[in-house]
Order: C-alpha cells, then sequence, then structure tokens
C-alpha cells in the first residue's frame, strides 16, 4: 500500500539509486528524468547542498539498498564528495568567501550569494556531521559563519536575501522563502552542535511569518522590501517563477505548518506563543486553496490572495511537504482527518507523481496530471521525496539527521 512501512523504504531506496547519478566533478549536477546529468543546465549550489544531504541521511538510516543502488560504502563516498565539492570546489568562493549561487555549463560562477542556498549549506554540512562524514565540521563552521556575517539581521530576526559575489551589495528584496530553509536550517544547526542560539533564531524567523499570515487569512505573502513591506503584486507577470512566484504558494502553507511544530517542540515553553494553531490554520488553508481547486485531483501551485488559482500546475514538492505535514499533525493531535489526508497525499503521489518506470517522482505535472515542464525541467534532486519517505519513521524533533544518529524511530504506520 502506497505510504505503508514498506512503500516507505522502498522508495528511500531507489530515490538513492536515482539520486546517485548526480554525482561529477565539483559536486552534484542537475538530473534529467531519466537520472542523468543534464549538461545543459548549470549545477546550482542548492542541488548539490541536497543530495550532500540526502546521501549522509541514507549513510545514516543504514537501510539496504535498491538494485543498482549504493551501498554504506558507496553513500559515505558520496556525502563525502558532496562535503569535499562544498568546502573546495567551484562553488565556494575561496577568495571572498561564502558559495556561488551556480556554476554555468561552461564552468564560469553565477556570482550572486543568496540566503535561500547558503541555508542549504547548513542543512547539508548538520547532516554530513551528524553522519560521521570527514570535514563536515569545518563545513558547519564555514557555513554558520556566513550566515551569522552576512545573512542574519539581528534587529529584524530574519535573514537577508542576497548579496553581489563581493558582499559589497545587498539586494532591497526580502524574501520569506530564503527565511523557511533557514528556520530547517537553523533546527538542525542547533540540535546537531547543542548551540540553542540557532533554535531561538529559527523561533524568532517562525513568530514573524505567523504574524503575517495571520494577517493575510492565512495565506503566507512571500514577497517584501528591505523594510519588510508586502509586495502583493511581486512578480504577478511571471507566476509561475520557480522560486518567487506570484501570490501565495500552496505548498510553503504546509511546509511552514511542519515548521512551526518543529519548532514549537524544539523551544517548549520558550516557543512564541500561537505556533501549533498557527500551523493547523496554514495546513488548512492550503488544503482548502489548493487541493482539487479547479475539479482534479492535485495542488495547484499557487493562488491569488482570495483563492482564486493562478498557476494550476502540480508540484512534486507540493504533495511531499503535505505528506510530512499530515504526519506530524496526526502524531500531534491523534486527529483521523489527518490520517485520511495522509493516505489521500499518498495514494496521489503513487498514481501520479512517483515515476515507477524510471525512479523518482516527477517534478511538475499539467493540470490534467501529466508530466510536463512549464516550471521545472527533468528531475534535479530528490530532497522533498525522501523526507517525505523519512518522516513517519523518524519523531518531529529532533532534525532527520540528529534523530536518525541517536536511532530514535516513532512507530510506524
Amino acid at each position: 500500500m502506497a505510504g505503508s512501512t514498506d512503500h516507505r523504504a522502498a522508495q528511500r531506496a531507489d530515490l538513492l539509486r536515482f539520486a546517485q547519478g548526480s554525482a561529477c566533478q565539483g559536486g552534484f549536477g542537475y538530473l534529467d528524468d531519466a537520472g542523468r546529468l543534464d549538461p545543459s543546465e548549470p549545477m546550482p549550489l542548492y542541488v548539490a547542498c541536497r543530495m550532500t544531504h540526502v546521501f549522509s541521511l541514507g549513510l545514516l538510516a543504514g537501510e539496504p539498498p535498491a538494485e543498482g543502488g549504493p551501498d554504506r560504502t558507496e553513500l559515505a563516498r558520496l556525502a563525502q564528495h558532496g562535503v569535499q565539492a562544498l568546502s573546495q570546489g567551484p562553488l565556494h568562493d575561496a577568495r571572498s568567501g561564502g558559495w556561488f549561487a551556480a556554476m554555468e555549463p561552461g564552468g564560469s560562477p553565477e556570482g550572486a550569494k543568496a540566503a535561500y542556498a547558503h541555508a542549504f549549506v547548513v542543512l547539508a554540512a548538520t547532516s554530513a556531521l551528524a553522519a560521521g562524514v570527514p570535514g563536515a565540521q569545518l563545513l558547519l563552521d564555514m557555513a554558520l559563519d556566513v550566515m551569522e556575517s552576512h545573512f542574519w539581521d539581528e534587529e529584524t530576526g530574519t535573514v537577508v536575501e542576497q548579496w553581489d559575489s563581493a558582499w559589497t551589495t545587498l539586494d532591497d528584496y526580502r524574501g520569506v522563502n530564503a527565511n523557511m530553509h533557514t528556520v530547517e536550517a537553523f533546527l538542525a544547526a542547533g540540535d546537531v552542535t547543542g548551540d540553542s542560539t540557532w533554535h531561538t533564531r529559527a523561533g524568532r524567523i517562525a513568530e514573524r511569518v505567523v504574524a503575517l499570515a495571520r494577517g493575510n487569512q492565512w495565506r503566507i505573502p512571500e514577497h517584501f522590501t528591505a523594510d519588510w513591506r508586502s509586495l502583493l503584486d511581486y512578480n504577478r507577470e511571471m507566476p509561475a517563477d520557480a522560486f518567487r512566484p506570484f501570490g501565495a504558494t500552496v505548498g510553503h502553507g504546509m511546509e511552514w505548518a511542519r515548521l512551526l511544530i518543529a519548532v514549537d517542540e524544539t523551544l517548549g515553553e520558550d516557543a512564541p506563543e500561537g505556533l501549533v494553531e498557527a500551523a493547523v490554520a496554514l495546513n488548512d488553508r492550503a488544503i482548502a486553496d489548493g487541493w482539487a481547486a479547479d475539479g482534479e485531483d492535485g495542488f495547484i501551485y499557487t493562488t491569488d490572495w482570495d483563492g482564486t488559482p493562478v498557476v494550476r500546475a502540480r508540484m512534486h514538492w507540493v504533495v511531499a511537504e503535505a505528506i510530512c505535514t499530515a504526519t506530524v499533525l496526526h502524531r500531534l493531535t491523534g486527529e483521523q482527518r489527518y490520517a485520511t489526508d495522509l493516505q489521500r497525499w499518498w495514494d496521489y503521489a503513487d498514481t501520479f507523481l512517483i515515476d515507477h518506470a524510471l525512479g523518482s517522482w516527477h517534478h511538475e505535472l499539467d493540470p490534467e496530471n501529466r508530466p510536463a515542464s512549464g516550471t521545472w525541467s527533468g528531475k534535479p534532486d530528490v530532497y522533498h521525496a525522501y523526507q517525505a519517505a523519512l518522516m513517519a519513521d523518524v519523531p518531529t524533533t529532533p532534525s532527520f539527521a540528529t534523530a536518525l544518529a541517536a536511532g530514535r524511530e516513532q512507530p510506524t504506520s
């Protein structure tokens, strides 16, 4: 059955089998639909980090490999390859510090230094450190230093968005997406280092986003000026942008819901008030606005601020996050409706998203649930899908790698 213990384990093994094809000189590259490196695509920093993170999780889990998939020795090699590439490879800016957003196919760096991708450097380093990968501690120290020096804004309790390559010019844009992944990274950093500063900062970001969403009918504004004034019309002319789409991003409502619960559990009595209630409201709004909004099963990508569908394509990561959030909410509340949702999301993924022939998940479907490439081409990484297949087998907190390293497993369903 889709979503069962055996199904999840098989998914994890096959995702690792598919992902191993991304290894290349300098890091991990962009995969096409069949799991081959696509030489026409850049090598994005976030992909290199996500693959390092996932291979580290696979190493920690120690599960039997899929046929043709990496065994424990190979997973250790792949995780080590990721750490070395991020520490010493072309994505790392040895002169100015930090990491380039991507390496272009011709070998030149894309010079911007973005908080979104740097958050994934932190996440990759924490997972590699938990897995005992040599060099991971140094990588994490480097990454946290960059976050502290260039991205963390103590006054606002958020991260800024993007600098030029020399760290001389800061972009005026502020974004919630980068802050969301920073929450994930800071929770993981606090878990693996024992330094509660990172947990507290995750809580400060979460508190701000809850206030923004509460004031907007639980549809999260994503785009802001430098002084955090909302830009509700931002990218109206490019509504299907992969990272900064216009309107409310349905999947982020559910992704934030899971992270808010993790922040609440991590901080305990020091957590900002109302995080669990906000998580429930965000999840409810996302499902009401996004699921089968045009009559076909699946979550649409975005809506206008009144809930009207805007981009009706279905993105794989949205369902993966819906699976994670339903798992966490059911674990927390025991309410049957979350178990029902969880099975529905897994059944949908198994029917439409999981590529049973070639492996991994189709990254995008059209409104009729056919594979598409309007926003995403190929299958560049397995981060969202792997975490969806892992969520039921680890606690909500601590973060994935720390939980696996400690051997703490939840009862599976």
